[in-house]
């Protein structure tokens, strides 16, 4: 059973029935999104597909020619969609997991709908999009305050001055096309930018240093902790501008105003939070896999659960971009079936 249709779940559907295993007989795929798109059908319109980080292709189903002015939500929903026909997946969407258990090697999973179902092997492919980080600082803002996931459009901040928090590409994104927008900003970032020029080696570093963690049991950082920011024609402008300055950490927050620990203070009338996101692993605490640092013990092979055999992790630590998620799909439908075509029925 794979939970989850993005990219990683889409890939190691694929995967599952390149060997052998028959569609809705052998294997199912439970995504909880209304239809297709994993979490790309969330993203705000204005997120063109132009101004993404690359999306890969799946298996045996180029993603190219594509349009970069659409919305990034409509064209890879669409990608995901046709793939799912193209295919003969077997996903059932608005189906969400709300708990994973296991007894004498077979996992039972609980539908938010009350159903149960059983499985004897799970590549859990949740993604990270519906459990944002929302941080906590001491005082009160009576001010509207919204979430990457709940960033619509420079029309929702029109006309107020918005402190957009964190440091990742979200963030900067965000600023610049508010100020495109006539939209005045701040910026605060814990710690300074982290600027970077892609070295040509700069993928495997990366991947390198998000396995080290997850092999140790560690819960993977940020996507910026591991990869930096990107600095590009546009984010050296908005650095000249003055635009992408961070004014540090915050303080402290007023019911309008923001105090950070330069000792400096800023009226403000909206707060974006660009804060990030946690790995969506709720359903699954009550199999007891996360270590006391908070992450999950993962093999050498970057999918396999250590302490649960059956159990495989998908876009999770270094397989969380699209790239990563659909070799990861293959390395997960592999490691299954042998799991499967070992055990007994």
């Amino acid at each position: 059973m794979v939970i989850g249709a993005g990219q990683a779940g889409l890939s190691a559907a694929f995967h599952l029935q390149r060997r052998g295993l028959k569609p809705w007989e052998d294997y199912v795929v439970l995504d909880a999104n209304p239809g297709p798109g994993g979490a790309w059908q969330h993203r705000w319109r204005t997120l063109t597909l132009g101004k993404t980080h690359a999306v890969a292709s799946l298996p045996e189903f180029p993603f190219d020619n594509q349009d970069p002015t659409r919305p990034a939500s409509e064209v890879v929903s669409e990608y995901y969609g046709a793939y799912e026909r193209e295919k003969n997946l077997p996903v059932r969407h608005d189906a969400e997991v709300r708990a994973v258990t296991h007894e004498d090697g077979v996992f039972t999973v609980e539908l938010a709908d009350g159903r149960t179902l059983q499985a004897r092997s799970i590549i859990n492919a949740t993604g990270t999009w519906t459990n944002p980080n929302w941080p906590s600082y001491p005082g009160r803002f009576d001010g509207p305050q919204v979430h990457t996931n709940g960033f619509i459009g420079p029309e929702q901040f029109a006309g107020q001055r918005v402190l957009v928090v964190g440091g990742g590409a979200s963030a900067t994104q965000f600023i610049v096309q508010l100020r495109a927008a006539g939209v005045d900003t701040l910026w605060s970032t814990r710690s300074e930018p982290d600027w970077r020029t892609p070295s040509a080696d700069w993928g495997v570093q990366v991947e390198r240093q998000v396995n080290e963690r997850t092999r140790a049991g560690l819960p993977p950082k940020s996507v910026v902790g591991a990869t930096g920011l990107m600095l590009t024609p546009v984010m050296q402008a908005a650095i000249d501008s003055g635009a992408l300055v961070s004014r540090g950490e915050i303080d402290f927050l007023g019911p309008r105003s923001v105090h950070f620990q330069d000792g400096s203070a800023e009226p403000i009338d909206a707060i974006l939070w660009a804060t990030g996101f946690r790995h969506a692993h709720d359903h699954l605490r009550p199999l007891h896999l996360h270590t006391q640092a908070g992450g999950i013990l993962i093999a050498e092979d970057s999918v396999s659960a250590v302490e649960l055999p059956g159990m495989y992790f998908v876009g999770y630590g270094a397989s969380a971009s699209t790239l990563g998620a659909t070799r990861a799909g293959r390395k997960a439908a592999v490691a299954a079936s042998k799991y499967l075509a070992a055990v007994p029925a």
